[in-house]
């Protein structure tokens, strides 16, 4: 049986539906194409990373220009946004975010067509390129991401990563939003950085330039590389078309809810299992 992974199971789709705007009633032109199979569209291109205009009518997703002003129209309502921090909640509530510590890296794409949040990458010959700054958690669950042009030094988005944590719910307690400590390699070596780090009652462990790694610091920041590596498997971030940046923005943070998503599953499988 062949695997369609962009269909949406009934799971997901009751946390994303109430998520999402209405349509107005009063709508000029035909019915619309349902949210569910305009998701599902996004989610085609979004892994087999084909052209807009070449979404397979057949499958019943509508056109592609359907599903691109779909996916704006989501971006602006802050949908992926509202699921990005729902989907933190969940996994919290099951004990699956890891808080003793958190990794952050950053990843250049290709930039194929420019726009905005791009620039000359210093690792690809000075091609227009984009960079994605992730922090993750202990375990790998992305918590926050940006994107940048490909020439922003990592240095300069480590503080951003860690207060764009979002105060994460599905505990007794206050929400919470900051690691114990943030594990960096020697791109993210700043005075300034340690000091904002510590400042905000997180320990920096980050290893000096011109000194030797700390040893172990590997072993401990593998979850970030194998996180990118599962990001970059959603083909249409591995190299980026969008020109309009809340596009990009708009796949990167479904990309990562999906990465939650198949988390949550297996933690509450497992419980299942075990219960």
């Amino acid at each position: 049986m062949t695997t369609r992974p962009w269909i949406v199971d009934d799971d997901l789709w009751a946390l994303i539906e109430p998520l999402l705007p209405p349509w107005p009633e009063k709508a000029p032109g035909p019915k619309p194409v349902p949210d569910r199979l305009c998701l599902q569209g996004i989610l085609y291109v979004l892994r087999q990373d084909i052209a807009w205009q070449l979404l397979p009518l057949e499958l019943g997703f509508g056109s592609g220009q359907t599903c691109w002003r779909r996916l704006g129209r989501w971006q602006q309502a802050g949908v992926f946004e509202q699921l990005h921090r729902l989907l933190l909640a969940e996994l919290n509530a099951v004990g699956e975010l890891d808080w003793s510590r958190a990794c952050v890296d950053g990843s250049h794409v290709r930039a194929k067509k420019g726009g905005a949040a791009t620039g000359p990458s210093p690792v690809d010959r000075r091609k227009t390129g984009s960079k994605h700054h992730l922090i993750c958690d202990g375990r790998g669950t992305p918590l926050h991401v940006i994107l940048t042009a490909a020439n922003v030094n990592d240095i300069t988005q480590t503080l951003n990563l860690v207060d764009g944590i979002p105060a994460v719910a599905g505990r007794p307690g206050r929400p919470r939003r900051r690691p114990e400590c943030v594990l960096g390699d020697k791109a993210y070596d700043s005075k300034a950085v340690r000091h904002g780090l510590r400042r905000r009652g997180i320990l920096p462990v980050i290893s000096r330039k011109g000194a030797p790694n700390i040893k172990g610091l590997g072993k401990l920041r593998y979850v970030v590389e194998q996180t990118f590596a599962l990001l970059h498997q959603f083909k249409r971030l591995a190299v980026r078309w969008e020109r309009r940046r809340e596009l990009h923005d708009a796949f990167l943070s479904l990309a990562c809810s999906l990465m939650r998503w198949r988390r949550l599953k297996k933690a509450r499988s497992w419980v299942t299992s075990c219960g």
